[in-house]
């Protein structure tokens, strides 16, 4: 009567254990949310870093900040890369600075690429956050069909995300880890 008992016993843990290991896809699965969970308050802070290291930002390009959680391993990501598809196009103009007596508006008729990039909004903008965070050699303009000639200037690094990722991302991985205690606890219990 006792070996059956232990026997039980034994088996019972064998299921516990077994209810906890990553094979089992429902356990996969909380972790994936409670992974999901974290990055996306990585991802809130790191696009609050971005908003303010701009001085201006009309068009939202600190909504480019996007995460990623990865379906064949456990893990994700926080990154300021393209987004696989544009969203919604904007319609911002930006707003003429004219001084008392100047004559306004640009002589030569805006390309299409131009009026392209200028309809990028939010989430679609990384390529800005990009340019800000690695900073710029000289720009120059008139280099696509030769109709203007003129000096940008350059954009000085900024170097937010690379130092905010990496304080955000740790952060993360901290209550990453308290959290999946807490979920192995419950699960035990």
């Amino acid at each position: 009567m006792a070996d059956n008992f232990e026997i039980d016993g034994f088996v019972k843990q064998r299921k516990e254990l077994e209810a906890l290991m990553m094979s089992n896809p429902a356990m996969e699965q909380k972790v994936q949310k409670i992974i999901r969970t974290v990055l996306m308050t990585a991802r809130r802070k790191i696009s609050g870093e971005a908003k303010s290291a701009m001085q201006a930002d009309p068009r939202q390009a600190y909504k480019a900040v996007k995460t990623a959680v990865y379906r064949q391993i456990l893990g994700g990501s926080v990154s300021i890369l393209n987004k696989r598809h544009a969203g919604a196009m904007s319609l911002y103009e930006p707003q003429r600075k004219l001084r008392e007596g100047q004559r306004g508006g640009n002589r030569v008729p805006r390309s299409d690429r131009t009026t392209q990039v200028m309809s990028y909004q939010g989430a679609d903008r990384a390529f800005i956050l990009r340019f800000l965070n690695a900073g710029t050699g000289q720009r120059t303009a008139g280099t696509r069909n030769g109709g203007l000639h003129g000096s940008r200037g350059a954009i000085r690094a900024r170097n937010f995300f690379v130092n905010s990722s990496h304080r955000y991302m740790q952060q993360a991985a901290e209550q990453l880890t308290s959290l999946i205690d807490e979920l192995i606890k419950k699960e035990i219990a």
